[in-house]
Protein backbone atom coordinates (compact mmCIF):
# COMPACT_ATOMS: atom_id res chain seq x y z
CA UNK A 1 0.00 0.00 0.00
CA UNK A 2 1.10 3.08 -0.99
CA UNK A 3 1.79 5.60 2.38
CA UNK A 4 1.30 9.55 2.46
CA UNK A 5 4.60 11.66 3.14
CA UNK A 6 2.89 14.43 5.29
CA UNK A 7 4.25 17.81 5.24
CA UNK A 8 5.61 19.06 8.30
CA UNK A 9 7.47 21.83 10.43
CA UNK A 10 10.73 21.37 12.64
CA UNK A 11 11.80 24.52 14.70
CA UNK A 12 14.56 24.64 16.72
CA UNK A 13 17.74 26.82 17.59
CA UNK A 14 21.56 26.49 16.57
CA UNK A 15 24.85 27.20 17.86
CA UNK A 16 26.59 30.73 16.57
CA UNK A 17 28.94 28.12 14.54
CA UNK A 18 26.31 25.97 12.75
CA UNK A 19 24.42 29.49 12.08
CA UNK A 20 27.91 30.65 9.79
CA UNK A 21 27.99 27.10 8.19
CA UNK A 22 24.21 27.51 7.31
CA UNK A 23 24.53 31.38 5.82
CA UNK A 24 27.51 30.07 3.83
CA UNK A 25 25.78 26.78 2.26
CA UNK A 26 22.55 27.91 1.38
CA UNK A 27 24.22 31.25 0.24
CA UNK A 28 23.58 30.37 -3.10
CA UNK A 29 20.24 29.40 -3.19
CA UNK A 30 18.11 32.01 -0.80
CA UNK A 31 15.24 33.66 -1.51
CA UNK A 32 16.02 37.70 -2.62
CA UNK A 33 13.37 38.81 -0.07
CA UNK A 34 13.42 36.76 3.35
CA UNK A 35 10.23 36.94 6.42
CA UNK A 36 10.74 39.79 8.97
CA UNK A 37 13.82 39.04 11.50
CA UNK A 38 15.45 36.44 8.96
CA UNK A 39 18.67 35.90 7.78
CA UNK A 40 17.14 34.30 4.68
CA UNK A 41 14.91 31.99 3.42
CA UNK A 42 15.47 29.22 0.80
CA UNK A 43 12.49 27.86 -1.28
CA UNK A 44 13.47 24.12 -2.23
CA UNK A 45 10.98 21.56 -4.41
CA UNK A 46 10.30 20.04 -1.04
CA UNK A 47 11.41 22.20 1.62
CA UNK A 48 11.45 25.87 2.50
CA UNK A 49 14.47 26.63 5.07
CA UNK A 50 14.25 29.98 7.46
CA UNK A 51 17.23 30.84 9.29
CA UNK A 52 16.43 33.95 11.93
CA UNK A 53 18.50 36.33 13.59
CA UNK A 54 18.22 34.64 16.96
CA UNK A 55 19.41 31.43 15.49
CA UNK A 56 16.12 29.49 15.12
CA UNK A 57 16.11 28.20 11.96
CA UNK A 58 12.38 26.52 10.63
CA UNK A 59 12.15 23.47 7.80
CA UNK A 60 8.94 23.27 6.31
CA UNK A 61 7.50 20.63 3.45
CA UNK A 62 7.51 17.18 2.81
CA UNK A 63 11.45 17.02 2.74
CA UNK A 64 11.86 19.18 6.49
CA UNK A 65 12.47 15.96 8.09
CA UNK A 66 15.73 15.55 6.16
CA UNK A 67 17.11 18.73 5.50
CA UNK A 68 16.77 19.51 9.80
CA UNK A 69 18.44 16.02 10.29
CA UNK A 70 21.32 17.35 9.00
CA UNK A 71 21.84 20.32 10.82
CA UNK A 72 20.84 18.36 13.96
CA UNK A 73 23.71 15.93 12.80
CA UNK A 74 26.38 18.94 12.47
CA UNK A 75 25.28 20.12 16.31
CA UNK A 76 26.30 17.08 17.34
CA UNK A 77 29.35 16.70 15.65
CA UNK A 78 30.90 20.17 16.17
CA UNK A 79 29.25 20.74 19.55
CA UNK A 80 28.40 17.43 20.84
CA UNK A 81 25.04 18.94 21.24
CA UNK A 82 21.98 16.57 20.64
CA UNK A 83 18.75 18.75 19.93
CA UNK A 84 15.40 17.27 20.31
CA UNK A 85 12.10 17.89 18.52
CA UNK A 86 9.25 18.71 20.54
CA UNK A 87 5.52 18.79 19.61
CA UNK A 88 4.06 21.42 21.21
CA UNK A 89 1.20 18.95 21.42
CA UNK A 90 2.22 16.41 23.39
CA UNK A 91 1.37 17.98 27.11
CA UNK A 92 3.10 14.80 28.54
CA UNK A 93 6.38 16.21 29.97
CA UNK A 94 9.25 13.65 28.74
CA UNK A 95 10.10 11.20 31.66
CA UNK A 96 13.22 12.00 33.32
CA UNK A 97 13.56 9.04 35.62
CA UNK A 98 17.19 7.04 34.60
CA UNK A 99 16.95 3.81 33.71
CA UNK A 100 20.87 2.85 34.25
CA UNK A 101 20.00 0.68 36.83
CA UNK A 102 17.01 -0.93 35.65
CA UNK A 103 16.80 -4.25 33.54
CA UNK A 104 15.62 -2.94 30.03
CA UNK A 105 15.33 -2.98 25.76
CA UNK A 106 16.60 -0.46 24.39
CA UNK A 107 16.80 0.52 20.85
CA UNK A 108 19.08 3.06 18.99
CA UNK A 109 20.00 3.58 15.47
CA UNK A 110 23.15 4.38 13.04
CA UNK A 111 23.64 5.86 9.72
CA UNK A 112 20.50 8.28 9.37
CA UNK A 113 23.00 11.61 9.12
CA UNK A 114 25.51 9.81 6.57
CA UNK A 115 24.69 9.72 2.90
CA UNK A 116 26.88 6.72 2.27
CA UNK A 117 26.00 3.47 3.80
CA UNK A 118 23.01 1.44 5.14
CA UNK A 119 20.63 2.29 8.61
CA UNK A 120 21.36 0.14 11.07
CA UNK A 121 18.82 -0.05 13.72
CA UNK A 122 19.64 -2.46 16.98
CA UNK A 123 17.80 -3.52 19.93
CA UNK A 124 18.78 -4.90 22.72
CA UNK A 125 18.07 -6.57 26.50
CA UNK A 126 19.98 -6.02 29.38
CA UNK A 127 19.30 -7.48 32.63
CA UNK A 128 20.80 -6.81 35.71
CA UNK A 129 23.41 -9.58 36.14
CA UNK A 130 25.10 -7.82 33.08
CA UNK A 131 25.76 -4.31 34.86
CA UNK A 132 28.94 -5.08 35.96
CA UNK A 133 29.88 -7.04 33.30
CA UNK A 134 29.03 -3.80 30.94
CA UNK A 135 30.94 -1.05 32.90
CA UNK A 136 34.07 -2.97 33.06
CA UNK A 137 33.86 -3.05 29.51
CA UNK A 138 33.71 0.62 28.89
CA UNK A 139 30.14 0.58 27.54
CA UNK A 140 28.90 4.32 26.73
CA UNK A 141 27.25 6.37 24.15
CA UNK A 142 28.78 5.20 20.84
CA UNK A 143 29.04 8.81 19.69
CA UNK A 144 31.08 9.38 22.85
CA UNK A 145 33.24 6.13 22.06
CA UNK A 146 36.11 5.86 19.80
CA UNK A 147 35.34 4.18 16.50
CA UNK A 148 38.62 1.63 17.71
CA UNK A 149 37.14 1.11 21.06
CA UNK A 150 33.46 0.13 19.03
CA UNK A 151 35.24 -2.27 16.49
CA UNK A 152 37.34 -3.23 19.59
CA UNK A 153 34.00 -3.80 22.50
CA UNK A 154 31.27 -4.57 19.36
CA UNK A 155 31.95 -7.91 19.05
CA UNK A 156 32.09 -9.08 22.64
CA UNK A 157 28.37 -7.15 23.12
CA UNK A 158 27.04 -9.12 19.77
CA UNK A 159 28.41 -12.74 21.42
CA UNK A 160 27.10 -11.84 24.99
CA UNK A 161 24.11 -9.50 25.01
CA UNK A 162 20.62 -10.71 23.69
CA UNK A 163 19.85 -8.35 20.83
CA UNK A 164 18.39 -7.82 17.21
CA UNK A 165 19.89 -5.45 14.30
CA UNK A 166 18.30 -4.62 11.05
CA UNK A 167 20.79 -3.47 8.37
CA UNK A 168 18.40 -1.49 5.79
CA UNK A 169 20.56 -0.98 2.66
CA UNK A 170 20.62 1.95 0.54
CA UNK A 171 18.48 -0.04 -2.54
CA UNK A 172 15.80 -0.63 0.26
CA UNK A 173 16.22 2.89 1.91
CA UNK A 174 15.35 4.48 -1.67
CA UNK A 175 12.54 1.76 -2.90
CA UNK A 176 11.34 2.81 0.53
CA UNK A 177 11.64 6.43 -0.16
CA UNK A 178 10.03 5.75 -3.73
CA UNK A 179 6.95 5.32 -2.00
CA UNK A 180 6.86 8.35 0.02
CA UNK A 181 7.87 6.82 3.06
CA UNK A 182 10.18 9.30 5.19
CA UNK A 183 12.95 8.58 7.16
CA UNK A 184 11.04 8.96 10.68
CA UNK A 185 8.20 6.54 9.37
CA UNK A 186 11.18 4.16 8.50
CA UNK A 187 13.40 4.56 11.44
CA UNK A 188 9.45 3.94 13.70
CA UNK A 189 8.96 0.83 11.77
CA UNK A 190 12.85 -0.79 12.27
CA UNK A 191 12.46 0.05 15.88
CA UNK A 192 9.16 -1.39 16.27
CA UNK A 193 10.80 -4.76 14.52
CA UNK A 194 13.63 -5.16 16.57
CA UNK A 195 11.73 -4.43 19.62
CA UNK A 196 9.42 -7.03 18.74
CA UNK A 197 11.68 -9.62 18.14
CA UNK A 198 13.57 -9.32 20.85
CA UNK A 199 11.04 -9.22 23.25
CA UNK A 200 9.39 -12.45 21.86
CA UNK A 201 13.21 -14.45 21.49
CA UNK A 202 13.75 -13.48 25.12
CA UNK A 203 9.82 -14.08 26.32
CA UNK A 204 10.18 -10.59 28.35
CA UNK A 205 7.07 -9.31 29.98
CA UNK A 206 6.54 -5.72 31.64
CA UNK A 207 10.06 -5.05 30.31
CA UNK A 208 11.02 -1.45 30.63
CA UNK A 209 11.12 -0.56 27.19
CA UNK A 210 13.34 2.64 26.02
CA UNK A 211 14.24 4.33 22.62
CA UNK A 212 16.58 7.20 21.73
CA UNK A 213 14.11 9.72 20.79
CA UNK A 214 14.25 11.01 17.63
CA UNK A 215 10.69 12.19 17.08
CA UNK A 216 7.44 13.10 19.55
CA UNK A 217 6.07 9.69 20.94
CA UNK A 218 2.63 10.60 19.20
CA UNK A 219 4.44 11.23 15.95
CA UNK A 220 6.49 7.69 16.20
CA UNK A 221 2.88 5.90 17.10
CA UNK A 222 1.08 7.83 14.54
CA UNK A 223 4.16 5.64 11.68
CA UNK A 224 2.91 2.79 13.47
CA UNK A 225 -0.52 2.84 12.66
CA UNK A 226 -0.87 0.20 10.05
CA UNK A 227 1.49 -2.07 11.75
CA UNK A 228 -0.20 -5.14 12.81
CA UNK A 229 1.52 -5.64 15.97
CA UNK A 230 3.57 -3.07 17.93
CA UNK A 231 5.04 -2.46 21.31
CA UNK A 232 3.83 0.20 23.65
CA UNK A 233 3.98 1.83 26.22
CA UNK A 234 7.83 3.10 25.67
CA UNK A 235 9.83 5.32 27.60
CA UNK A 236 11.01 7.71 24.78
CA UNK A 237 14.22 9.85 26.22
CA UNK A 238 16.68 11.84 24.53
CA UNK A 239 20.69 11.42 25.34
CA UNK A 240 18.94 7.83 26.54
CA UNK A 241 22.49 6.58 26.01
CA UNK A 242 23.95 8.14 29.20
CA UNK A 243 20.65 6.98 30.84
CA UNK A 244 19.86 3.53 29.93
CA UNK A 245 22.34 1.14 29.24
CA UNK A 246 20.34 -1.50 26.88
CA UNK A 247 20.36 1.39 24.76
CA UNK A 248 23.76 2.53 24.76
CA UNK A 249 24.46 -1.66 24.04
CA UNK A 250 22.53 -1.00 20.96
CA UNK A 251 24.06 2.32 19.78
CA UNK A 252 27.58 0.48 19.82
CA UNK A 253 26.20 -2.82 18.00
CA UNK A 254 24.63 -0.65 15.72
CA UNK A 255 27.84 1.66 15.12
CA UNK A 256 29.82 -1.49 14.97
CA UNK A 257 27.92 -3.00 12.32
CA UNK A 258 27.88 0.15 10.12
CA UNK A 259 31.41 0.50 10.27
CA UNK A 260 31.45 -3.12 9.17
CA UNK A 261 29.20 -2.29 6.02
CA UNK A 262 31.34 0.73 5.59
CA UNK A 263 34.90 -1.26 4.98
CA UNK A 264 33.11 -3.52 2.77
CA UNK A 265 31.83 -0.76 0.78
CA UNK A 266 35.33 1.09 0.46
CA UNK A 267 36.51 -2.60 -0.52
CA UNK A 268 34.49 -2.72 -2.98
CA UNK A 269 34.76 0.51 -4.46
CA UNK A 270 38.01 0.90 -3.84
CA UNK A 271 38.12 4.42 -2.14
CA UNK A 272 37.72 5.30 0.72
CA UNK A 273 34.47 7.21 1.36
CA UNK A 274 33.86 9.77 3.89
CA UNK A 275 31.04 9.27 6.85
CA UNK A 276 28.46 12.20 7.26
CA UNK A 277 27.24 15.01 4.63
CA UNK A 278 29.84 17.35 3.97
CA UNK A 279 31.51 18.38 1.06
CA UNK A 280 33.86 15.80 0.82
CA UNK A 281 31.49 13.44 0.39
CA UNK A 282 30.08 15.67 -2.58
CA UNK A 283 33.49 14.99 -3.79
CA UNK A 284 34.07 11.31 -3.54
CA UNK A 285 30.21 10.78 -4.99
CA UNK A 286 31.19 12.58 -8.11
CA UNK A 287 34.49 10.44 -8.30
CA UNK A 288 32.36 7.08 -7.91
CA UNK A 289 29.37 8.19 -10.52
CA UNK A 290 32.42 9.16 -13.13
CA UNK A 291 33.78 5.54 -12.23
CA UNK A 292 30.63 3.50 -11.85
CA UNK A 293 27.84 5.59 -13.54
CA UNK A 294 25.19 7.66 -11.55
CA UNK A 295 23.04 4.48 -11.17
CA UNK A 296 25.31 3.27 -8.51
CA UNK A 297 24.55 5.88 -5.79
CA UNK A 298 20.96 3.77 -5.95
CA UNK A 299 22.92 1.28 -3.80
CA UNK A 300 24.89 2.88 -2.15
CA UNK A 301 23.99 6.21 -0.98
CA UNK A 302 20.65 7.93 0.31
CA UNK A 303 19.09 9.88 -2.83
CA UNK A 304 17.06 12.03 -1.01
CA UNK A 305 19.86 14.15 1.06
CA UNK A 306 20.90 17.36 -0.93
CA UNK A 307 23.81 15.63 -1.58
CA UNK A 308 22.68 14.13 -4.58
CA UNK A 309 21.98 16.87 -6.28
CA UNK A 310 25.28 18.31 -5.48
CA UNK A 311 26.84 15.48 -6.89
CA UNK A 312 25.45 16.39 -10.31
CA UNK A 313 25.66 20.13 -10.25
CA UNK A 314 29.52 19.13 -9.79
CA UNK A 315 30.03 16.67 -12.09
CA UNK A 316 29.01 18.94 -14.76
CA UNK A 317 31.02 22.09 -13.66
CA UNK A 318 34.01 19.12 -13.97
CA UNK A 319 32.73 18.29 -17.32
CA UNK A 320 32.45 21.51 -18.50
Amino acid sequence: MKTTNKSSTIVFKVSDNIKEMMIRHYEDKKCEKAPPYAIFQVKDYDCVTTLYESGKVMFQGLGADIESSYWMEQERIKNNNTITISDKKEKKKEETKSFISVSSVGSDEVGTGDYFGPLVVTASYVAKDKFSFLTDLGVRDSKKLTDEKIISIGPTLIKKIPHTSIVLSNKEYNDFHRTDMNMNKIKAILHNKCLLSVIKKENLVGVKVVVDQFEPPKSYYAHLSQVPEKVNQITFMTKAEDQCLSVAVSSIISRYIFLKEMKKLNEKMGIVIPLGASSLVDEVGVTLVEKFGKDILYNIAKLNFKNTQKIEENKKARAS
